[in-house]
């Protein structure tokens, strides 16, 4: 008997409150949503009524336009943006209201995610135990500064721009050198010859005195 008074007692409730909802006066509600900060519109957004389980969008221009009554509190939310409330006035003139919404941005600091190259926690084993780790900073200086590394440098690299030009320039001057100086034998020149007479004097002289 208790059980059938309390389903009584609930169809009563969900008739008076359909009744009550009911009796509001329908209006039509049209409008566009703007982006606060851009003044642009922001297209398909949800609008949901909070006292039902009607939802509606708006379409790519930001405009909306439904049917739903007096009193009701209609959310509006999109990806980015804050929520907005906004309830529908009663006793209005004529039955239809419209409004300009607008949305304002909300930055959302997602955590930081960082993506590995394995696919299972096995992968990772294998790889880390067959990982080749690579040499230091001072490592690498020391073995590219070795006496084998720089050999092998000198015979493998060719000459650049800067050496080629003053090679270049070096034989240019030998052969102009070779070709109008004048090749002189010192043996044939009688000053040099009194030069030589003069050390081996100077140097007899000193011997003497020691």
């Amino acid at each position: 008997m208790l059980r059938y008074f309390f389903l009584y007692a609930l169809l009563f409730g969900v008739t008076a409150v359909y009744a009550q909802h009911s009796s509001k006066n329908v209006v039509q509600f049209s409008g566009v949503i703007y982006d606060t900060d851009s003044n642009s519109v922001v297209p398909y957004v949800n609008i949901k009524i909070k006292n039902g389980n009607k939802s509606y969008n708006a379409n790519y221009k930001g405009y909306f336009s439904f049917v739903c009554h007096e009193g009701d509190s209609l959310l509006f939310s999109s990806v980015g943006y804050k929520k907005v409330t906004i309830v529908i006035p009663s006793q209005l003139k004529e039955r239809k209201f419209t409004a300009i919404i607008k949305l304002k941005s909300e930055n959302i600091m997602l955590p930081m995610v960082r993506v590995f190259p394995w696919a299972n926690t096995d992968e990772f084993k294998k790889d880390f135990l067959t990982m080749k780790f690579a040499d230091d900073d001072l490592e690498i200086a020391r073995r590219n500064l070795s006496s084998e590394s720089l050999r092998t440098l000198v015979a493998s690299l060719p000459r650049d721009g800067s050496e080629n030009n003053g090679l270049s320039f070096m034989n240019n001057h030998n052969a102009l050198i070779q070709k109008t100086g004048v090749q002189v034998n010192p043996l044939l020149n009688p000053l040099a010859w009194g030069a030589l007479i003069n050390q081996i004097s100077e140097g007899s002289k000193s011997r003497k005195k020691n």
